[in-house]
């Protein structure tokens, strides 16, 4: 049809039901920042990790006493997403409404992924960092906290922050998770720090666990990346990438980091030929 041209954005599901491309003003997950959200890759239709990003987004609304409907209606949801996307980012929004529980589904473009992360550490006085709080770990909406650290980095020509507590703890990254080798073994943040429970750290864990490599996960100063052999970024979106600086620290790719690649991307593969 001539001067009509098809819309061919992929679909925007709200509890299942097609909906435009918007959200209410007066919803809680825009005017408070009221809600919790889930974000996993999409490798042409077939999500990774899906039944553990739905473990988790279930706790996360349990935590904010916001009812979910049948997680399984979710995963449908986000595979009828996937479908149309192809190969990108899915993304699932829960917020309580006057008229009940909102999950929202829908996809992005997978952003320019760079192959290695320069860090700057950086405080970060709003995350619980071991102390106790309902919240703790919960993948909320208000991440305006961290959305400010990634831009604040990336001003003093960083690509993103490494936050840290109060007292110099190492933390996580504002949307990945962190960990680092020393002497052959790898070490992280451990979650009673209130550390995001990462899907991509947790199975990157996994597979080091299953290569013999030895784990320690526990609270270290700064100082101890700083001395490290190598240091990993891991997230669902950026999957495992080497850093290579933290402040003025330079670090060069090594081989735990390009080995727990390798095993997230035959993973990713895998799921991709099933």
């Amino acid at each position: 049809m001539d001067g009509v041209v098809a819309d061919m954005r992929p679909p925007v599901l709200r509890n299942g039901r097609n909906v435009a491309p918007s959200v209410s003003i007066f919803d809680p997950m825009v005017a408070r920042g009221d809600g919790c959200f889930e974000a996993l890759r999409s490798y042409g239709g077939a999500l990774f990790g899906l039944a553990e990003h739905l473990a988790r987004l279930a706790r996360s609304a349990s935590a904010l006493g916001i009812p979910l409907p049948p997680v399984p209606y979710i995963g449908e949801w986000a595979r009828q997403v996937a479908a149309e996307q192809g190969n990108g980012v899915i993304r699932i929004f829960v917020s309580l409404g006057q008229e009940g529980t909102n999950v929202y589904v829908l996809s992005a473009p997978l952003p320019d992924i760079i192959p290695e992360y320069r860090l700057f550490p950086l405080a970060a006085p709003w995350h619980p960092a071991g102390e106790p709080w309902d919240l703790a770990g919960v993948k909320t909406l208000s991440y305006a906290p961290n959305v400010a650290a990634t831009r604040t980095s990336q001003a003093a020509g960083y690509d993103d922050a490494l936050l840290l507590s109060r007292d110099g703890t190492v933390l996580e990254g504002p949307t990945s998770a962190v960990l680092w080798v020393v002497r052959g073994v790898i070490e992280t943040a451990s979650l009673d720090l209130g550390i995001l429970d990462s899907v991509t750290r947790r199975i990157a864990l996994r597979h080091a666990g299953e290569a013999g490599l030895a784990i320690r996960e526990g609270h270290y100063p700064l100082e101890r990346i700083l001395g490290a052999d190598e240091i990993a970024i891991l997230s669902s979106v950026k999957e495992v990438l080497p850093v290579v600086s933290v402040g003025e620290h330079r670090f060069e790719p090594g081989p735990v980091t390009a080995l727990l690649a390798r095993a997230y991307r035959t993973a990713v593969e895998d799921l991709i030929q099933a």
